[in-house]
């Protein structure tokens, strides 16, 4: 037997990193002192199992400890990491052997084990399989948390090994507690808080098929999605493929300029802005070009992020181009930007309708030429007399508000850009895309300090809510958006307001005061009118969906939104984060008028269930899941989703991906 054995024992430890880093030659040269570690030392014994001919050990029981060591059940095993299971008979694929193991009970008794005859795996092979089975831990360690965190009972839920399952809630069994799931026909299983690696929420488009607990059904359905999601992998991998011929030199870093930049940041970096940025300047060290979506919250710090990583590019000796979906967002990034970047050698413009005739002329001479560093702009940025000396990064802000065609358009300028796209909810595909991984993801989960969630209430129209809500707001001398989404009606609402509101409290010198923006002002005057808001000189900014994307306000802490229904999850979910900027409580008002449609109904419940921060990714997979598979996937992939589940599908998709790039 090719492993780390006597003719009488056998040794599987556990798929754990500690163990992932080892070389098979490694177990076989330590296998005395492992087990002599098993005597003394809690790791060892936790993470390793011996067997012995003629043990007594009941099947069931080891399958239960094959599964807390990490390994997946399947159908037939053929890598290492995975265990199949018929009658009395036990196949497994110790990660610290290079051949699977049979293994044969008699009742309770270990009859005898040996490896079975089939391929040899390479040192090399040995090595791209343990680098895989690694990135599988720190992906599942990372995201089951936020993935199971709000399940209720009664929702769908996956097991890896065992299917598809209906939660039953947190059960209490002699002093532990247990995730309970139920399968087909009153069969139960139950998984220890703590080993829920192997679980993650069912996201789908349809209602999924629950199987009996132990049968075949599983493994085959997870065999034939693992057939389907290679042939996927492969063609998905030659379109990329072509994006990935092109190289650049590596970025450097400039510790002094970086330095200088990070002193005039007002605010505490959270760990995951920083392992964010870690993440990039990962990839633009490398020769690659970079292809990274950062995802989280409105006002989790992506701006602080992507201002970073332009900086490194322009001392790279590239230019850097930030393409925003608004004026009002590229005058307020603008205007940021300049602020801290005054006392550093980089040169900053904006381009959008903003700029006269006279001044764009000059900027686009400029960008031609190379004397700009960083632009900010609008889609003014994709016209064909936009000309760049060496665009070296582009970061689109609100990336769900581009469509392909126009990201794309860069690329054409130069086939190795580095894109680094920000989103608080990623649209179905990127997010797809990123879950695949074919494109790199960072999120960014952790609030500012002192943060609060936005208090949401979702209720049918009433003046009564509505007149409380701007008076509750005044009083304590905040203000408000209210989102009127009708250009032609909006005067007439504002008359209607000023009316309800005439007041705030007999203590105030004035009258509540409202004003007006939309999309069809000059840009001059819309710009005059978020700066006069933003200087308080009015208490209520009346406006369309215009302020949706950006808007960065800390003392505007209510947010009214009527005829909520016609908005989609994704776009409600960017305007409740207008508010709650800052440390003060924040208060969301989504008005409804007539019944309901379902959907409608489903993402208004969505909406209020996310009400915790750091939601967004969470709703762009809701989003996904109301929406459907169809113009994501096609009719094929989203069948295959629809029997495993969206989030396993995305990993097995993964692993079919780096399984392929490392061949």
């Amino acid at each position: 037997m090719a492993s780390p054995s006597t003719a009488d024992k056998l040794l599987i430890v556990s798929v754990t990193p500690y163990f992932l880093e080892k070389g098979n030659v490694w177990f076989r040269e330590n296998f005395e002192k492992i087990l002599r570690a098993q005597k003394t030392q809690a790791f060892f014994q936790d993470n390793i199992l011996l067997l012995e001919k003629d043990q007594q050990y009941s099947v069931s029981e080891f399958l239960r400890k094959l599964d807390e060591l990490g390994y997946e059940k399947v159908f037939r095993v053929s890598e290492p990491g995975e265990f199949a299971h018929r009658g009395g008979i036990v196949e497994v694929f110790p990660i610290n052997m290079n051949t699977p193991v049979q293994i044969e009970f008699k009742g309770n008794t270990i009859e005898y084990f040996h490896a079975i005859a089939g391929r040899n795996y390479t040192s090399e092979e040995e090595r791209k399989i343990k680098e895989l089975l690694k990135k599988r831990l720190k992906s599942q360690s990372a995201s089951w948390r936020t993935d199971l965190h709000g399940l209720k009972s009664g929702d769908y839920i996956v097991h890896l090994d065992h299917g598809v399952a209906l939660f039953g809630g947190i059960e209490d069994i002699q002093s532990q507690q247990y995730y309970a799931l139920e399968y087909a026909a009153g069969d139960k299983l139950f998984v220890p808080i703590g080993l829920e690696r192997k679980l993650s929420r069912y996201v789908g488009f349809s209602e999924p098929h629950i199987p009996r607990l132990g049968s075949l059904t599983w493994q085959k359905t997870k065999k034939k999605a693992k057939e389907e999601i290679e042939k996927l992998a492969k063609e998905l991998l030659e379109l990329y493929a072509k994006r990935e011929i092109s190289l650049r030199p590596p970025y450097r870093r400039e510790e002094e300029i970086e330095q200088k930049l990070k002193e005039t940041f007002s605010y505490e970096e959270t760990p995951d802005q920083m392992q964010a940025l870690e993440d990039i300047y990962k990839d633009l060290a490398a020769p690659e070009p970079m292809d990274r979506i950062v995802c989280g919250d409105v006002g989790f710090g992506k701006t602080e992020v992507a201002l970073r990583s332009m900086v490194r590019a322009a001392h790279n000796g590239y230019q850097a181009a930030l393409l925003a979906p608004t004026t009002i967002l590229v005058d307020q990034h603008y205007k940021n930007f300049a602020s801290r970047l005054k006392n550093l050698p980089i040169r900053l413009a904006a381009l959008s309708r903003l700029q006269s005739k006279k001044e764009q002329a000059k900027i686009l001479r400029e960008l031609k030429e190379g004397q700009v560093d960083i632009v900010v702009g609008t889609h003014r940025l994709l016209s064909n007399d936009v000309n760049f000396k060496n665009l070296g990064l582009l970061v689109i802000d609100d990336e769900q508000r581009f469509g392909v065609k126009q990201k794309e358009k860069f690329k054409e300028m130069r086939s190795s850009l580095d894109v680094l796209s920000l989103s608080a909810t990623p649209i179905p595909r990127t997010l797809y895309m990123a879950l695949s991984s074919l494109k790199k993801i960072s999120s960014i989960q952790t609030p500012p300090e002192g943060r609060l969630p936005v208090q949401t209430t979702i209720i049918k129209r009433n003046e009564n809510i509505v007149k409380e809500a701007i008076q509750k707001e005044l009083a304590r001398g905040g203000q408000v958006y209210y989102l009127h989404n009708r250009i032609g009606t909006i005067e007439q609402v504002k008359k209607h307001l000023e009316k309800l509101v005439p007041e705030v409290y007999p203590e105030r010198s004035r009258r509540a005061s409202f004003a007006i923006a939309h999309g069809r002002m000059r840009e001059s005057q819309l710009i005059k009118v978020i700066e006069d808001f933003r200087n308080k000189n009015f208490d209520v900014l009346l406006a369309t969906t215009i302020i949706e994307n950006g808007l960065d306000m800390a003392n505007v802490s209510t947010i009214i939104v009527d005829d909520a229904p016609k908005l989609g999850l994704s776009q409600a979910y960017q305007i409740k984060g207008r508010v709650g900027r800052s440390n003060i409580q924040s208060y969301a008002y989504f008005l409804y008028g007539g019944r309901l449609g379902e959907k409608a109904k489903l993402r208004l419940r969505a909406l209020k269930e996310a009400e915790e921060l750091g939601s967004g990714y969470k709703i762009a997979l809701r989003d996904l899941e109301i929406r459907g598979a169809g113009n994501i996937l096609g009719k094929e992939q989203a069948g295959t989703v629809n029997t495993i589940g969206l989030n396993l599908y995305c990993q097995m998709l993964s692993e079919s991906v780096e399984r392929l790039r490392n061949n």
